[in-house]
């Protein structure tokens, strides 16, 4: 929340803060760091775009967060996740699972796996809404109807009853949707909730939760590989690879100024209706494959892959921190593009 003008009170601290988080996984060749000091904030009611290209730790991330990374192989080995003052990393188990569901929403990318097979999917929003709220199971079924209507479910007062294979992969997410929004939590987060749909359902389910973010004044993580994605969605970008926050800034700033090479080459891959002749047309590739996070180089992790001319030998040696290039533009790079423009 920003102050106005002539108001001395303090701001209110973010939602949502992590700080210097690290999460590792433990393989038998040695330790794998696939969060690797990532600090970011989230105020109420604003949107935080999560990019970058698959296993770049975009979902590890989100998993840190809410507490459900894979045991007994992954776990937080450094920083703090807090959410409305909580650290939420140091809580047991059980208090952890009162704020899921409760105060924090999970969208995942593939609702068939995500919800249960064997019980119906009002069942499901029932289960959520009588153990975090307390309703009765008559109070807890009308709303659960009544959910399904907000998510835009045709025949809702049928489709309570229906199980998930029963519904289509359009129709999924939307449950998916109603379960996470269920309790009316304080963020929402969606981790690639469009992967599997086609182009036409992905729009209809980006407007949904846009304007069921704005209907409850929800703050929201949108995490994704497609920059389209969080044109119109997003107030800020951070933009994720290899475990690291390679650049974050407004939304806005990273569409028309974005400063790291990776950033750059993400937004070269996005189909362009006015391609300049030099591009006649053509999506562009990122060469490589990403490093080996067992053993990531000193440096930028991002060298072995540019393309760009100034890239120099210190590129991959000397070790990168996260810096503000101007107010509220942050990047880890030696050659942000501002300077070698």
């Amino acid at each position: 929340m920003r102050r106005q003008e002539g108001d001395d009170s303090a701001p209110e601290a973010p939602l949502l803060e992590i700080t210097r988080l690290r999460t590792a996984f433990s393989t038998p060749h040695g330790q794998l760091l696939a969060v690797d000091d990532v600090s970011l904030a989230l105020d109420a009611g604003r949107v935080l775009g999560l990019a970058g290209e698959s296993g770049c730790g975009k979902s590890v991330l989100a998993l840190s967060i809410l507490g459900l990374l894979p045991r007994p192989a992954g776990h937080v080995v450094g920083g703090s996740v807090r959410f409305d003052g909580i650290d939420l990393t140091s809580l047991p188990q059980r208090r952890l699972a009162d704020i899921r569901g409760r105060r924090i929403g999970m969208v995942f990318q593939d609702p068939m796996t995500a919800l249960s097979p064997t019980l119906t999917v009002g069942a499901q929003i029932v289960d959520s809404l009588r153990r975090h709220l307390g309703l009765g199971r008559a109070a807890a079924e009308r709303r659960a109807v009544e959910l399904l209507e907000e998510v835009r479910i045709p025949r809702a007062r049928e489709r309570v009853e229906q199980y998930v294979h029963e519904f289509s992969g359009g129709m999924r997410q939307r449950a998916m949707i109603a379960i996470a929004i269920a309790c009316g939590p304080d963020l929402l987060i969606a981790d690639e909730p469009t992967t599997a749909l086609d182009v036409t359902v992905q729009a209809e389910i980006l407007d949904l939760l846009d304007e069921l973010r704005t209907a409850h004044s929800t703050a929201m993580i949108m995490i994704t590989h497609d920059m389209s994605v969080l044109a119109d969605l997003a107030d800020h970008i951070a933009v994720m690879y290899a475990g690291q926050i390679v650049e974050r800034a407004p939304a806005r700033e990273i569409f028309r100024r974005a400063e790291h090479p990776y950033t750059e080459a993400l937004l070269g891959a996005l189909p362009q209706l006015d391609a300049t002749d030099a591009r006649r047309g053509r999506l562009l590739a990122i060469p490589g494959q990403p490093p080996d996070l067992i053993a990531p180089p000193n440096g930028c992790r991002f060298a072995p892959r540019c393309v760009w001319s100034h890239l120099d030998d210190g590129c991959a040696e000397e070790p990168l921190e996260l810096h503000e290039l101007r107010p509220g533009h942050w990047v880890r790079t030696r050659h942000p593009r501002s300077v070698r423009s």
